[in-house]
């Protein structure tokens, strides 16, 4: 039953990220663009200089804030870490216990109880 619950959440995950590749995108160029204008705002000798480039960074950041899809696909990306991640637990607890010595000793004391 958690596996099947995982593997619910990962699809749903997975289709929302799919649909937030686009608004993702854009807001990866825009923090570019953010980036790079506040660089040259902060290189910028004149005013004029610095107005613009305050200004250019100040109109793409309202595009950045303002981009709540891709924030969703974000938490989407991260959901489907952690899915992937809890997946894969349950393999990695099996294989300490198969190689874990003290299982097998634990298994035969309780043999030998039972025995006798």
């Amino acid at each position: 039953m958690k596996k099947f619950g995982l593997l619910v959440v990962g699809v749903i995950a997975g289709m929302v990220l799919l649909s937030n590749i686009g608004p993702m995108a854009i807001l990866g160029v825009m923090l570019a663009i953010t980036y790079y204008s506040f660089k040259r705002f902060l290189k910028a000798e004149s005013i004029f200089a610095k107005i613009l480039w305050a200004t250019i960074g100040l109109a793409v950041l309202t595009g950045v804030v303002s981009n709540a899809p891709a924030v969703l696909g974000i938490v989407a990306a991260y959901l489907l870490y952690v899915v992937y991640k809890k997946w894969n637990e349950d393999k990695v607890i099996m294989e300490e216990e198969v190689n874990d010595p003290f299982v097998n000793f634990e298994k035969q004391w309780a043999e030998l109880k039972k025995q006798y």
